[in-house]
């Protein structure tokens, strides 16, 4: 049984780049990603998977994913706020960040590309990084804590998978 099921989440469709948003840690999801998001969340309903915490990049659009993901979710994981998340940050950030919740068996990181492939790969030992879709998630598991490389992918589905899935 593994100690630690670590979930890796891109944010949901957000608003485009551009004069509207200068500031792109300010963009927020757009009303149909808001939407697609709470269809997934659903499916994890359905697929009975919930979190013990949520951890979350401090831009908008990463912070309303998971918000979403919390109130949907069975359970209700609180969200709590990293800057090891931001684009900026780095896997060392995360790893030092994820130690903290180590009382808690099921964390969900919801983050941002190419960050969140890198460091996926990174954690199952794989070549190349992971691509994460808008809304995209996966489960990576541990043994021991705090977790290394080694882990290993339970699964990874797309946002259209999940969004089936609530259905």
């Amino acid at each position: 049984m593994a100690m630690l099921e670590l979930y890796l989440i891109r944010h949901g469709v957000a608003a485009e780049r551009g004069k509207e948003w200068p500031d792109d840690s300010k963009r927020p999801l757009t009303p149909e990603g808001i939407a697609r998001l709470r269809r997934a969340a659903r499916g994890l309903n359905a697929l009975e998977i919930t979190f013990d915490q949520i951890v979350t990049s401090p831009l908008v659009r990463t912070r309303q994913t998971a918000d979403v993901l919390g109130e949907e979710l069975k359970g209700k994981p609180p969200v709590v706020t990293a800057d090891a998340l931001a684009p900026a940050g780095s896997s060392a950030a995360v790893m030092q960040e994820l130690a903290k919740h180590v009382r808690h068996a099921r964390v969900a990181l919801v983050g941002h590309e190419p960050n969140l492939g890198e460091l996926a790969a990174q954690l199952i030992g794989a070549r190349a990084p992971l691509e994460f879709k808008k809304g995209g998630m996966c489960r990576i598991d541990f043994d021991m804590l705090p977790p290394k490389g080694g882990g290993m992918l339970r699964w990874f589905l797309t946002p259209k998978m999940l969004r089936k899935l609530g259905d």
